[in-house]
C-alpha cells in the first residue's frame, strides 16, 4: 500500500516462490496472490508514479496471441478442461502488465530482477543442500502449488535463475551480497542435478556453454566448472548416470518413445487442424499423453500461427537482446546494458533447451523475462539519448547535465 511498485516484487515473490504454502494450518489456504492482485490493481490506479505502456511490437503481438488463445479455446475438444486452462494462463498473463507500468526506472527493475532470482535461489539452496547431504540420491523439488513443483520443472526453473543470480553479482557492489550469490550458485546447481532431470541436465549443459562464453575470466571459470564437473562424478549415484544414459539410447526407452509418439501425434493431428489445433490440454484426446515439448505443445494446442506468434516473441526477444548492446559499445555508464542483455539471453536459452522435453510454453516467467526486456530496451534508448544530449551539451557549454541517484545496494550512480 506504501509504494505501487512493491507489489510487483510482491507478486513475483507469491507466483514463484509461493512463501505461504511453507506455512500450516489456514495459512497454507489464504488466497493471497489474488489479494495482492486487486490491492497492486487499486494502487496502479491511484498512483502517480508510473509510466504508459511502452511502444514495443511485442506487446501487440502478445496481446494477439492470448486473443488467439480465446479462439482456439472455442474450438476445443474438452470445453471444460481447455477454459479451466485458459483462465488459468490469463491469471498468469494479466498481472505482467502491471510490470511495463510500474517499473518505470531501471534501479525498479534490477530490484525486480533481484527479486524474481532470490525467489527460486532461497528454496534452490535449501535443495542444494540436501542433495549435498543425502549424496544426490533423491530427487528435489520446487516450492508447493506452483507450475515449479515438478522436479523436471524445478530443474529448469533453477538453471534460468543462475543468469539473473550472475546479473545481480555483477551489478551490486555490496560484498557481503556478493559472496553469497557465489555460495549460493553452486548449491543451485546441486539442486537441479538433484532433480534427475535428464531435461535439466540438457539445460545445465547450455547454461555452462553459454557462461563460459560470457565469462570475463575464463582462466577461472573453466577451472571452475571442470572441478564441479569432477565432483559430480565422484558423487552422483550410480542410479543416476543410468537414468542420464537414457538420453543417448532414447530407442530403448519406453519413457523416451512415447514423447516422441506424443510429438508425432501431435504434429499429425495439427496437419488436419492447422488453424485452431486441439485446444488447451489437447493431449487427452489427441494422444493419452503429455505432450512433454513446449514447441509441441503450442503448435498441438492451438495450431500454426498461435505457434508462430509464441516464437516471435521467443526469438525476437532473443534477436534483440542480441543487437540492444551493439548499440551501447563503447559507452562506459551503459556497460549494464550488456550485463543485462546478455544474462535475460542466458535465461532463454536455458528455457529453450530445457523445455525440448517439457511442456512448459505457459510458463510465467518466459513472458516476465520477455517484458523485462522490453523495459531494458525502453531505459537502454531513453539513456542512450540522453547521453547523445549529454555529449552536445557538454561541447557547447562545457558541463554535462545528466542526472542521476545513487543506490546504497547497487553503490553506484542509477537513474
Amino acid at each position: 500500500m506504501r509504494k505501487a511498485w512493491w507489489g510487483v516484487l510482491a507478486l513475483a515473490v507469491f507466483s514463484y516462490m509461493n512463501p505461504h504454502a511453507y506455512a500450516w494450518g489456514f495459512g497454507r489456504t489464504i488466497p493471497a496472490f489474488q489479494i495482492l492482485f486487486f490491492v497492486v490493481l487499486f494502487q496502479t490506479y491511484q498512483t502517480q508514479d508510473k509510466q504508459p505502456i511502452p511502444k514495443d511490437w511485442r506487446i501487440p503481438v502478445f496481446i494477439i496471441l492470448w486473443v488467439y488463445f480465446l479462439f482456439t479455446t472455442t474450438q476445443a475438444y474438452y470445453q471444460d478442461l481447455a477454459w479451466e486452462k485458459f483462465w488459468f494462463v490469463t491469471k498468469i498473463y494479466i498481472p505482467l502488465f502491471f510490470t511495463l507500468i510500474l517499473i518505470n526506472t531501471r534501479r525498479k527493475l534490477f530490484y525486480l530482477i533481484l527479486t524474481i532470482a532470490i525467489s527460486f535461489n532461497l528454496v534452490a539452496v535449501k535443495g542444494g543442500l540436501f542433495a549435498i547431504s543425502r549424496g544426490f540420491s533423491y530427487r528435489v523439488y520446487g516450492p508447493p502449488d506452483t507450475q515449479f513443483y515438478e522436479n523436471n520443472a524445478f530443474a529448469i526453473a533453477v538453471l534460468m535463475c543462475i543468469p539473473l543470480l550472475i546479473l545481480c553479482y555483477r551489478e551490486i557492489s555490496n560484498r557481503y551480497v556478493r559472496y553469497a550469490i557465489a555460495v549460493s550458485i553452486p548449491l543451485c546447481v546441486s539442486s537441479a542435478l538433484s532433480s534427475w532431470s535428464r531435461g535439466g541436465l540438457l539445460a545445465l549443459g547450455t547454461l555452462t556453454i553459454v557462461y563460459t562464453w560470457h565469462s570475463k575470466r575464463k582462466y577461472l571459470a573453466i577451472p571452475l566448472i571442470l572441478i564441479g564437473g569432477y565432483y559430480a562424478m565422484q558423487n552422483l549415484p550410480q542410479e543416476w548416470f543410468a537414468r542420464m544414459d537414457t538420453i543417448q539410447t532414447y530407442e530403448q526407452d519406453s519413457s523416451a518413445q512415447q514423447r516422441i509418439e506424443a510429438w508425432t501425434d501431435g504434429w499429425q493431428h495439427t496437419l488436419s487442424r492447422p488453424f485452431v489445433g486441439a485446444g488447451f490440454d489437447g493431449w487427452h484426446y489427441v494422444t493419452m499423453r503429455d505432450w512433454h515439448n513446449s514447441y509441441v505443445e503450442m503448435f498441438a494446442e492451438h495450431g500454426f500461427i498461435a505457434f508462430g506468434l509464441w516464437l516471435s516473441l521467443l526469438f525476437g526477444t532473443l534477436v534483440g537482446l542480441t543487437t540492444l548492446p551493439w548499440k551501447t559499445r563503447g559507452i562506459p555508464e551503459m556497460k549494464w546494458v550488456s550485463n543485462y542483455c546478455y544474462m535475460i539471453r542466458a535465461s532463454l536459452l536455458v528455457y529453450m533447451a530445457g523445455t525440448m522435453f517439457l511442456g512448459l510454453s505457459y510458463w510465467d516467467i518466459l513472458y516476465h523475462l520477455i517484458f523485462i526486456y522490453i523495459l531494458i530496451r525502453k531505459f537502454a534508448l531513453e539513456e542512450l539519448a540522453h547521453h547523445h544530449a549529454g555529449m552536445r551539451a557538454e561541447s557547447m557549454y562545457g558541463q554535462d547535465d545528466r542526472n542521476a541517484t545513487n543506490d546504497p545496494l547497487l553503490g553506484s550512480h542509477v537513474r
